[in-house]
């Protein structure tokens, strides 16, 4: 009975097992160019509560690691292995989902700043748009005002 895992450990690795998918799950939705802001504020706020969910669950997978060393000493050979095996696995796709979140987090606030400089340099392009507009649409002096046309060539 010593080499059997804890009722805790089974309820544990199960809960560790579904948040896993369920994150994987939300990490492998298609990344869509999107253009608006708030929608990539959105994303990443939901990106950051996937990193505190992550670290709560850091617990669990402590447990289960701990457990799996207890059971090891305790447990035959080949039952020893196969606990190894599962939370090694289990230990596999922790450590890349981990990585992948903190990789989405940063390209995506990369996007970010890059999207808010492009909107910041579009907003003053049509500034400027609209003061050349404005210049064009002015009369322009007679020929014979040579004062005025030296001030528009300036302007110019």
């Amino acid at each position: 009975f010593d080499s059997l895992p804890p009722v805790h450990y089974k309820e544990t690795k199960s809960t560790i097992l579904m948040w896993i998918q369920q994150s994987e799950a939300k990490l492998s939705m298609p990344q869509v160019a999107v253009a608006e802001y708030e929608i990539m504020e959105q994303r990443l706020r939901e990106l950051k509560a996937l990193q505190s969910s992550l670290q709560e669950q850091q617990k669990g997978l402590n447990y289960l690691s701990t457990t799996v060393e207890d059971m090891s000493r305790k447990a035959p050979a080949e039952v020893s292995q196969r606990y190894r095996t599962e939370i090694e696995v289990i230990l596999g796709r922790w450590k890349k989902l981990s990585a992948q979140l903190v990789e989405h987090c940063q390209k995506l606030e990369e996007l970010m700043t890059k999207l808010q400089r492009f909107q910041n340099d579009t907003k003053t392009l049509k500034k400027w748009m609209a003061e050349v507009d404005v210049f064009l649409k002015e009369e322009w002096p007679a020929l014979g005002d040579s004062e005025a046309l030296e001030k528009q060539l300036e302007q110019c």
